[in-house]
């Protein structure tokens, strides 16, 4: 009996979803509510049928967590078509570098003076937190491949790049805990600096060599023997899957690859499309003979972009429903209150405080507006990332250190996906309204 709830529980899900997805997103409200309380509804508070728990299941979410960020990477940067020499990128650039250098010193502040963690602890509360996840905002992050607006291209840039970036300041905050084995010295150390730099640049280079190898593969098969022609959820999957283990090996951030091979990947296709969209450059597509399209010289790279596209979107809604239904799920276990005046007072400065001059200090000088700002200011969403380094923090650090800051973080990305899924429909139609009238 207990399977067969399990399949009429989640069919009834995948089903419901279906059907009031276009309804939601005309909702001040996003889906990731919605799963994070059918998560919660599953566990020891509801009908008592799942009871996931940090850190017992840490080393199972942190896996489960890891591959749907995968899959959302990849296809964040499979929607950024724009050249790499565009200054459109800066403004990713600046948040997802810039902003993060300047988000880690000020939140370890705010968890030693209002949570009055340790400094090591609250690094690591502050690098856990660092990470933003517009994938959890439709609203928020880059429609379609031909969406230049500067706030969702900088926000969807953001979030691919700084889930890798924040590996650094996550290992040098469970390096400074008291129960740390490690020598905090190595942190303060040129071999670490030397680390860091080369995980940023190596996994950007492996990431797009093996994007721009495997693509241009395929196509010069599909265009010249007429071969692997269809497939490309395989195909998909498997640059994901090699550019994580090709940069772990390498022993680069494998995030950072795969957002890398996202964008190459496009970068393919802009170029051998020119100026035409994507959907222009594939034109019209014969039910009956999708090999012609697939093969054609000038329609090749747009088909295989597109179709790849279309399929790690889907995979990307499958895991972002999956991965906050666990968030859910681990907040119905929790021993301890989620909510409480101190981590009340921590999401305040975080959101108000924090976020705001971080993103003020990155953008000095860009050509982004008073408007554009604010919108990038308070849609610093923290989701699936952070609740990644959770996982990942307690599965491989000291966990007498690291269990303190689980109701801390959790109460962050709670609060996060009910304050920006409320607020993302209105003010981002405030701000189409403020365009239109730009115009």
């Amino acid at each position: 009996m207990h399977e067969t709830q399990w399949f009429l529980i989640v069919g009834g899900i995948f089903v419901a979803m279906g059907i009031a997805s276009s309804m939601v997103e005309r909702l001040p409200c996003s889906t990731a509510m919605f799963y994070l309380a059918a998560g919660f509804a599953l566990g020891p508070a509801g009908v008592g049928l799942l009871a996931l728990s940090l850190p017992h299941d840490a080393g199972m979410l942190r896996l489960l967590t890891q591959v749907a960020l995968l899959v959302s990477l990849f296809a964040t940067g499979l929607r950024l078509r724009v050249p790499v020499l565009d200054p459109l990128w800066g403004l990713p650039l600046r948040l997802g570098f810039l902003a993060m250098i300047v988000t880690v010193p000020l939140l370890t502040l705010a968890g030693v003076g209002i949570l009055q963690l340790g400094w090591g602890p609250s690094l690591l509360l502050a690098a856990l937190l660092a990470p933003t996840d517009p994938v959890l905002a439709h609203d928020v992050q880059v429609r379609h491949s031909s969406d230049l607006d500067r706030v969702r291209f900088a926000l969807s840039g953001e979030g691919g790049l700084n889930d890798g970036v924040a590996l650094p300041f996550v290992l040098a905050g469970l390096a400074l805990c008291p129960s740390a084995r490690a020598d905090a010295q190595h942190v303060f150390s040129a071999d670490f600096l030397g680390m860091t730099a080369w995980g940023i640049a190596g996994a950007i280079a492996v990431g797009a060599l093996l994007s721009w190898t495997t693509t241009h593969a395929v196509a010069w098969l599909r265009t010249r023997r007429v071969q692997t022609i269809g497939l490309e959820g395989f195909f998909a999957l498997g640059l994901i899957e090699l550019s994580y283990g090709a940069a772990q090996l390498l022993h680069t951030f494998g995030f950072l690859a795969v957002f890398a091979a996202g964008v190459a990947m496009r970068r393919a296709e802009h170029r051998a499309s020119g100026a035409r969209s994507p959907l222009a450059a594939i034109g019209t597509v014969d039910p009956g003979d999708i090999e012609a399209t697939a093969a054609h010289p000038k329609k090749a790279h747009a088909y295989m972009a597109e179709s790849v596209l279309g399929f790690t979107i889907e995979l990307e809604r499958i895991a972002g429903m999956a991965t906050m239904m666990i968030i859910g799920n681990v907040l119905s276990t929790l021993p301890l209150p989620l909510f409480t005046w101190s981590s009340a007072a921590f999401i305040v400065a975080l959101f108000v405080l924090v976020r705001p001059l971080a993103v003020e200090a990155s953008l000095i000088g860009s050509q982004a507006s008073q408007a554009q700002r604010r919108l990038m200011s308070w849609f610093g969403i923290r989701g699936i990332g952070s609740f990644y380094y959770l996982a990942y923090a307690l599965e491989s650090g000291p966990r007498a250190d690291v269990l303190p800051l689980v109701p801390f973080a959790l109460a962050v990305v709670t609060a996060s996906v009910v304050m920006h899924g409320i607020s993302a429909t209105p003010l981002m139609n405030w701000y189409q309204r403020l365009r239109g009238v730009a115009r």
